[in-house]
């Protein structure tokens, strides 16, 4: 049973429990030791965002892994999706990214990736946490200390690496992008990939001071984004969030396109052009119930997971499927990326508008999505989130509200996996009735806490 992570890493507010010095020279000691096998030099690899709080983090792992014996690189800030790849490419025993995604400058956290570029399995953070009781252990004798130093072209590898999921003889001359890039990882990166690949580029947040990221930006304040897109008259908005790993878009008019409808966009590119694999797409538990009706209309299966694009991942391996996500941006093509990369789902996005010669608000709007409310109940820790969610009265609210939707929508509660929250969604063609069911509910768990 997990204790320490969550369903993307570890992740807390910064010089307070897990995310202390301490505790994060311990999980780089385990970590470390875990992924220490055979006679040869090993080496992970170490990438960031933005934030200030990553200057006491990142030597904390260093030190972590150091004293294990392994080799340390270090990229400094990167996206998400960039270490995932590096560590493959490198043929790394590990990598490592310090981020806390879509959080606030006050939370930071640390995604793994195993050698092959995949997230850690459940079982393995299972062996990395209970490595930590006995971290003394680990330590080498002095001449066996791991070395360190900084990888200058880090961020031109995965330039090249992204601009090749771009279709071959297609550019983006001509097209007007407002780019977000919410003061974080991908604020060098991103805007270089879409200018060399011949478009106009809008910069917006791209002056990271180490406590902006996310800030009214990126995907999950969208508003600028689309203010901008109308403002300049741009062709299209892309939001990226802290580590870049997800994407909202904006069409011309400044209305947002959120992951579902990404998702059924590229679905139906694919499925034309012959190369989507499997029965249909990967997605999660909160895609709304609108893209599983268009999916099926169209001859495709929507495949569920538990929430993370970990879950997304594996499935979609599972499966043989090649094109997953989830509603909040993270986009996977099975074919190129480990995880979510939400700078190569833009340019799939863009590549769509351009083949299609027509404006985006006519390809992206794709379906009609079904009355969906989700609130968040805020609990003092996670573990009062799980008794809550045992309580008796809590239980018979959801068994309430499931009985109302009946075959007409669906509610799903679940514990956030990076923060101290009760998620409550519900879905249905009744409006009224969904606001009714997720309003019952959360206030039960509110009861229950007090």
């Amino acid at each position: 049973m997990r204790k320490l992570f969550g369903t993307d890493g570890v992740r807390g507010k910064v010089n307070q429990e897990p995310m202390t010095p301490e505790t994060v020279l311990k999980l780089g000691m385990a970590a470390g030791r875990h992924f220490t096998r055979g006679v040869h030099r090993h080496t992970v690899v170490i990438g960031k965002d933005t934030r200030l709080s990553g200057y006491m983090i990142e030597p904390a792992l260093v030190s972590g892994f150091t004293s294990v014996g392994m080799d340390v690189v270090l990229f400094g800030p990167i996206p998400t999706p960039a270490v995932a790849m590096l560590t493959s490419s490198m043929r790394a025993d590990l990598g490592v990214m310090i981020t806390a995604s879509h959080n606030p400058s006050s939370d930071n956290g640390i995604k793994f990736f195993s050698p092959d570029g995949y997230k850690l399995s459940d079982e393995v953070e299972a062996a990395i946490e209970e490595r930590m009781e006995k971290t003394s252990s680990f330590l080498v004798p002095a001449k066996q200390l791991g070395r360190v130093h900084r990888m200058e072209d880090a961020k031109g590898r995965y330039i090249e690496y992204v601009k090749n999921t771009f279709p071959h003889g297609l550019r983006l001359d001509g097209m007007k992008i407002v780019l977000d890039c919410a003061n974080g990882a991908a604020y060098e990166v991103a805007p270089r990939v879409l200018w060399e690949l011949g478009a106009e580029v809008v910069k917006v947040g791209v002056q990271p001071d180490g406590h902006n990221i996310n800030r009214g930006c990126g995907a999950t304040a969208t508003d600028f984004m689309c203010e901008e897109v109308v403002k300049h008259g741009a062709d299209i908005g892309i939001a990226l969030d802290g580590d870049a790993d997800r994407v909202i878009v904006s069409d011309e008019k400044g209305a947002v396109v959120d992951g579902d409808q990404l998702l059924a966009l590229i679905a139906n590119n694919w499925k034309k052009r012959g190369v989507l694999k499997g029965k249909g797409i990967v997605a999660t538990v909160m895609s709304n119930l609108g893209l599983e009706r268009y999916l099926e209309n169209n001859g495709l299966e929507l495949i569920r997971t538990n929430v993370g694009d970990r879950y997304v991942v594996e499935r979609m391996k599972q499966d043989g499927c090649n094109l997953g996500g989830e509603q909040s941006g993270h986009i996977i093509f099975g074919s190129r990326s480990m995880i979510g990369d939400g700078l190569a789902a833009a340019l799939q996005i863009c590549a769509t508008v351009v083949e299609s010669q027509k404006a985006t608000s006519e390809i992206t709007h794709l379906f009609e999505p079904v009355p969906q409310v989700l609130e968040n109940v805020r609990m003092p820790d996670r573990a009062c989130a799980m008794a809550s969610l045992e309580s008796k009265t809590v239980r018979e609210a959801i068994k309430d509200g499931e009985h109302r939707l009946g075959n007409c929508g669906r509610v799903l509660i679940r514990t956030s996996g990076t923060e101290a929250l009760i998620r409550v969604m519900a879905e249905g063609d009744d409006s009224e009735l969904v606001k009714s069911v997720v309003a019952d509910i959360v206030s039960s768990i509110e009861q229950s806490s007090e």
